[in-house]
């Protein structure tokens, strides 16, 4: 399976790819380098959601795409909770590049109010709560429009999560299998 790099460069989209950094819920970088891939199915789907967003004025952030196996597990590790977090004997939508996690940004690249932060582990980031504002509640009602409208399918408990229909038609791969050079190989050395 190929992976195809998402670079500012070939999508309109802004990157902040959270497990390259300390900005995520395990306080630590998790990928050795700042890197968003995506499978050649969801790549097409993504820059049809991109197309979308344009045209009513918006822009994506993307946090992350495809994660290793390497990554699945390091994150299983530090929060083992199956309602955010796929069991790595499950294999992640994430790790088979079917997945996307992003907001979105209105025309002077703020991002839109979605009630809670990126990864906030609790029922205020599910889909369809009310107890957020009501400007969150159309942000992430605006979000869903157009990434279903792209052919995306969501997970009902993380607003910024985005996964292809039927994701386990395609393998879960490791850093190396990718080919991706996400990951600091000294880490993962057995």
């Amino acid at each position: 399976m190929n992976l195809v790099e998402i670079s500012p460069g070939d999508f309109d989209v802004e990157l902040d790819i959270r497990y390259a950094s300390d900005n995520n819920f395990t306080g630590a970088p998790v990928y050795g380098r700042a890197a968003c891939f995506l499978n050649e199915e969801a790549a097409e789907l993504l820059a049809e959601a991109i197309r979308l967003a344009a045209a009513q004025g918006y822009r994506l952030r993307l946090f992350d795409g495809f994660r290793p196996t390497e990554a699945v597990q390091k994150l299983w590790d530090h929060t083992p909770n199956p309602d955010y977090l796929a069991p790595p004997s499950s294999g992640s939508p994430h790790a088979r590049g079917a997945a996307i996690d992003l907001t979105l940004l209105d025309e002077q690249g703020q991002e839109l109010d979605m009630g809670t932060g990126f990864d906030d582990m609790t029922v205020l980031s599910h889909h369809g709560v009310t107890d957020i504002s009501a400007e969150a509640q159309k942000n992430r009602a605006i979000l869903l429009g157009i990434m279903t409208a792209a052919g995306w399918d969501f997970y009902r408990n993380e607003w910024w999560h985005y996964q292809l229909f039927r994701p386990r038609r395609y393998p879960t791969l490791s850093d190396q299998a990718a080919g991706t050079r996400m990951m600091d190989p000294e880490e993962f050395q057995s």
